[in-house]
């Protein structure tokens, strides 16, 4: 009987944990492919808590990336001005905007800027992140410890690399920027 027990017991546990791991893992659809995300709650819980809060919305669907460096970072998540089905969209301001949500306090951690990491876009204030983000294309430890790391990819990447690049003497905005099909929890 103790033995039943034990097995219904493991079982519990890694079915929980499973679904722990997989709450945490969200899809971004991209042109190319999709992208396998996964989310750090513990490292930066408010902030993977507004990505999803967005996310769940359907706030990234269809957001462009409006600032795209090439060796450096993407940049996209202006749900006001940069979603190209609004009628807010203006190409122009994408990136000077955010969600209707207040800013989020900074979180962050000794976690690097690889290549695939994301991180919290925001304004010389720390605590000014609110929905854009960023994924790097290569490692960026300049911007270590001075903005919120909130995941990485996990798969796709060579999707993300595919997305069009900016012009690098325009800090890097795009004309006719690739965008988010969509971005779900799995």
């Amino acid at each position: 009987m103790n033995r039943f027990v034990i097995n219904i017991l493991i079982l519990f546990f890694l079915i929980t944990n499973q679904s722990i791991a997989q709450e945490n893992i969200m899809i971004l659809k991209l042109k190319d492919g999709d992208v396998k995300i996964e989310l750090f709650p513990d490292i930066a819980p408010n902030h993977v808590k507004r990505i999803k809060e967005l996310a769940k919305e359907g706030m990234y669907d269809n957001v462009v990336f409006h600032r795209v460096i090439d060796g450096f970072m993407a940049q996209t998540g202006d749900v006001k001005f940069g979603n190209s089905n609004s009628k807010d969209f203006n190409l122009s301001r994408a990136g000077m905007g955010g969600s209707d949500l207040p800013d989020l306090k900074q979180e962050f951690s000794n976690l690097p800027h690889d290549r695939g990491t994301l991180s919290m876009a925001r304004s010389s204030d720390p605590n000014s992140a609110n929905s854009q983000f960023f994924i790097c294309f290569k490692p960026a430890p300049f911007l270590d410890k001075q903005y919120t790391v909130f995941g990485k990819v996990i798969e796709g990447m060579d999707f993300v690399d595919k997305i069009k690049r900016g012009d690098e003497n325009n800090n890097g905005s795009v004309d006719n920027p690739d965008k988010i099909i969509s971005f779900k929890s799995l």
